[in-house]
């Protein structure tokens, strides 16, 4: 028996190198060494980072910058409890990060993007790279200068070849979904003028709506975030003109002023937005909501009631972004956050389809004027080329992303008139036949991770 478990274990680390050399593979970090003196730093006073990958060959003067999400903190208790982690200082980064996805440089998994240059920044201050607060308490010596951060960031890739960029794109997860948003049109400003410059945004459409219990808890929480870190000054002044600031960090109060071409990558139940705006866990003392966002399949009747009403309500607030063929949407029906960095997500044989197109394809063919793209999936469980995510039990940091496995079925095909799904079967390939989704190498890796 021992040996058969060695066995296993052996299959599947060879399985698990193998994945990782062929869909990704390790960027160093990067510090800005010029941003100290700017006061551009991280919660701890520590330089900003980024990882990048150079561009090759006909990329070279493209740029892709990706910003890293990560939830925020909205007061000194909850950045104090970040300023001594990677989500607050560069020294708690690690030394290399994977790049797959968008970020991949394999031309078989990222076709349109694969020799760009491709940056992924580190986040490190807590408010979606807006904060600016001068002071700093010798106390807690809290560093909230995010928009600084972000402003060395850019003009630190500006200096290294940016400057004479041909194509570029700002994007982001979450957190850095949102900061593309906020600063889409300010990196469209700062590229030089004759470049193509588009924004994407995957999984940072974050709404404005009640929780289970009726309360604005969201709408609350991003009121201190703002306050806290001085995020006002750099929020566009077309919304904080005509609303508090609070309501400004909400993207469907500014995305209409929005002039730069922006692409959303979103699903419509975003695992984070059920789990921590619709139903977190103050608004669920009881833990009636606990099973169901672990896994969707868990949800009783009423709860996909409720989670259907929140898809409503996502829906009416993605409607802001209005219908100019300038503007793309990917909005599928899957319980998922984050479906650009991840290469199942992005492009593979069983990757997330709406009209028979991956979130790749439907992104690549947005920024290159080949073909608009505006979709919207049909209602859960409609879609079952979903990678829905299933949280373990354990999982109890609603701020930040934990590992997950990721459930995948069959694929549909759509018709975008009437919306039907078609469901049919197609061939799932694997690198690996002992690894039969990646639920088994995320385990995995976990447990390597504990072990060395």
């Amino acid at each position: 028996m021992a040996f058969a478990i060695l066995a296993q274990c052996l299959n599947l680390l060879l399985c698990a190198l193998l994945l990782l050399k062929t869909e990704g593979f390790n960027v160093g970090i990067t510090y800005v060494q010029n941003a100290e003196p700017k006061g551009a730093v991280c919660l701890d006073g520590s330089p900003p980072a980024y990882h990048w990958d150079k561009g090759l060959g006909a990329g070279m003067n493209n740029w892709l910058v990706h910003f890293e999400g990560g939830g925020w903190c909205n007061n000194v208790t909850t950045c104090l409890s970040r300023k001594s982690t990677r989500l607050g200082s560069s020294k708690e980064m690690v030394k290399e990060v994977a790049f797959s996805g968008l970020l991949s440089k394999y031309q078989k998994f990222n076709p349109d993007f694969y020799n760009w240059n491709r940056i992924k920044v580190s986040y490190c201050d807590g408010a979606s790279f807006t904060g600016d607060v001068e002071a700093v308490d010798p106390a807690t010596n809290l560093h909230f200068r995010g928009a600084r951060v972000w402003l060395a960031v850019i003009e630190d890739l500006l200096s290294k070849g940016m400057r004479s960029a041909e194509n570029a794109i700002i994007s982001g997860c979450s957190a850095g979904g949102l900061t593309s948003i906020l600063h889409c049109d300010n990196f469209r400003a700062l590229v030089p003028i004759g470049a193509k410059v588009k924004c994407l945004s995957d999984a940072g459409y974050f709404i404005n709506t009640k929780d289970v219990s009726g309360a604005q808890h969201i709408e609350a929480f991003y009121s201190e975030v703002v306050a806290t870190h001085g995020s006002a000054k750099n929020l566009p002044s077309s919304c904080t003109s005509k609303m508090r600031p609070g309501l400004c960090f909400f993207p469907q109060n500014i995305v209409q002023q929005i002039k730069t071409p922006i692409f959303l990558v979103n699903a419509a139940y975003d695992s984070w937005q059920i789990k921590n705006i619709l139903a977190p866990g103050v608004a669920d003392p009881h833990g009636y909501w606990h099973s169901c966002k672990l896994d969707i399949k868990n949800c009783s009747p009423t709860q996909l009631t409720t989670m259907q009403d929140f898809r409503m309500q996502f829906l009416r607030a993605v409607n802001g972004l209005g219908t100019s063929s300038s503007s793309g949407l990917f909005i599928d029906s899957c319980y998922a956050h984050c479906q650009t960095e991840m290469q199942e997500t992005w492009l593979r044989d069983d990757s997330p389809l709406l009209a028979r197109t991956t979130i790749a394809k439907a992104v690549g063919d947005w920024f290159y004027d080949r073909s608009p793209f505006q979709k919207i999936d049909c209602p859960y469980p409609s879609n079952p080329t979903c990678h829905n995510l299933v949280f373990d039990s354990n999982e109890h940091l609603p701020m930040n992303r934990s590992w997950v496995n990721l459930i995948t079925t069959n694929s549909s095909d759509y018709n975008a008139n009437d919306r039907s799904c078609t469901q049919h079967n197609i061939h799932q390939s694997s690198n690996c036949t002992c690894i039969r989704n990646s639920s088994h190498l995320f385990l995995f890796l976990i447990i390597l991770r504990a072990m060395f």
